[in-house]
């Protein structure tokens, strides 16, 4: 891979026409359904997915955050790695990061240079152009192999069996908590979007599930006995032992697959991020050793204590406390609800609320409806937002009339959120959630002064 070289000006203009090219293709939420355009790329590309094994992850909830445990745990351990997450939150150079940090732009544009002829020559054979998706996917793979890296930690876009991730073969399957969401592209029911997800359990491979509803677990380990591979089950085979919360996040115990892990710090909150951590560390005592033993304790702390996950439960300034969060289902919604009430102590808490135009708003704002004394409704800059006429009606169907207000601008909806809050005389006991979908956690991040991931 040849580095772009030359001054820092036009360093800046060939990634800003990179990333306009990019841009140009099908973006991510627009899918057609197949692997025979990605897969024609990485083998015109030498199949550089194969240069290295690979632990890859779905699920509908919790997946970038296990993604980035999973990353930091082998880090711990020397081994130097890729990471491939989506969506971004700031900058399309996050999705594809490197011994724990994003591609720099000198190598985002040599990535995108090497397989750009490869994405042309496919392009040209008819049918639809490779997507926005395909394109990060084929430039992900080609990156890694050029690094080199240890091992590929990857993350789906959207569901298993057809995603674009899918060329490469993990070593370690990761399934995180299935609920609904996509429907779409991935079916109506838990049973049918599960099916779609076991997609990446591949023969002789080994499966950590994260704890599952009972209908959805017999999905997976009926394709898990199907392919021949080993199982890792959440509850019975590993699990949380305990936990409390503490100061910036929480103090956990593990029950690994080689043994048992006491008082680790995880600097995230919630029992959600917990469970996360016993799956991460279930997939890396998997793939370091097979679950044959347990690791050596302190570099699991040193992983765990590492672990960062921008726009989860993210505090994103004090006085008043603002809580970033990109819950965009009512799973995810549940679940932070949940970490809200066992991490915090908010007299009062009043959400910012932006909404993707596809997704269960109404769901949304039923699991918040406990934890939220009031909403302010708004929507992210971005043509995919519920309209805010639409969601405000929901939120006074749910809240009532007297705990909505309206603020179409999210710069200004904050501003209302913390003027709100700011009538309370004691601060230390009044907070701001700003959540709805990952496009309103980024855009809110920027506002406040967060421009990195």
């Amino acid at each position: 891979m040849s580095e772009q070289t030359g001054s820092p000006a036009e360093l800046a203009a060939r990634l800003a026409e990179v990333e306009l090219a990019i841009l140009a293709r099908a973006p991510e939420h627009d899918i057609v359904p197949s692997l025979d355009r990605i897969r024609a790329v990485v083998e015109l590309l030498g199949d550089p997915q194969r240069a290295y094994p690979v632990v890859h992850l779905t699920g509908t909830n919790g997946k970038t955050s296990t993604t980035r445990m999973v990353d930091e745990l082998l880090r711990a351990f020397g081994m130097r790695t890729g990471r491939f997450t989506s969506p971004h939150l700031h900058s399309p150079r996050e999705r594809i990061s490197i011994e724990g940090k994003p591609i720099s732009a000198e190598k985002f544009v040599a990535a995108y240079d090497d397989v750009a002829p490869y994405l042309e020559l496919v392009d040209a054979r008819g049918g639809h152009r490779l997507t926005f998706f395909e394109t990060f996917v084929a430039m992900a793979y080609a990156a890694f192999a050029d690094a080199p890296v240890d091992v590929a930690v990857v993350e789906v876009g959207m569901g298993g069996a057809w995603d674009a991730t899918n060329v490469a073969d993990g070593q370690v399957a990761v399934i995180t908590p299935v609920a609904i969401d996509h429907t779409r592209y991935l079916g109506e029911t838990e049973v049918e979007i599960a099916a779609e997800k076991s997609g990446i359990i591949k023969p002789g491979a080994l499966a950590v599930l994260a704890q599952q509803d009972l209908d959805v677990a017999e999905v997976l380990m009926r394709k898990a006995s199907e392919v021949g591979a080993t199982v890792a089950r959440e509850g019975l085979e590993f699990g949380v032992l305990s936990r409390q919360p503490a100061v910036g996040g929480q103090l956990v115990s593990l029950r690994g697959l080689g043994g048992d892990y006491e008082d680790l710090f995880l600097p995230l909150f919630g029992a959600h991020q917990a469970q996360n951590a016993a799956v991460a560390l279930a997939a890396v005592e998997g793939f370091l050793g097979g679950g044959q033993g347990q690791l050596d304790i302190e570099a699991v702390r040193a992983g765990f204590a590492a672990v960062t996950s921008p726009g989860r439960l993210e505090v994103a300034r004090r006085s008043p406390t603002v809580l970033l969060d990109a819950a965009h289902n009512p799973a995810g919604a549940l679940a932070t609800a949940e970490a809200l009430r066992d991490s915090f102590t908010f007299s009062r808490l009043i959400g910012v609320l932006g909404v993707m135009g596809d997704k269960d708003a109404r769901g949304l704002l039923e699991a918040f409806e406990p934890v939220l004394d009031e909403v302010v409704v708004t929507a992210a800059r971005t043509e995919r937002a519920m309209p805010v006429d639409e969601l405000a009606a929901l939120a006074v169907d749910v809240f009532g009339a007297d705990r909505v207000e309206v603020t179409p601008e999210l710069d200004a909806a904050i501003d209302t959120a913390v003027a709100l809050a700011e009538q309370d005389t004691e601060l230390g006991g009044v907070g701001v959630l700003v959540t709805g979908s990952i496009v309103t956690v980024a855009q809110a991040r920027g506002l406040l002064g967060r421009t990195s991931a």
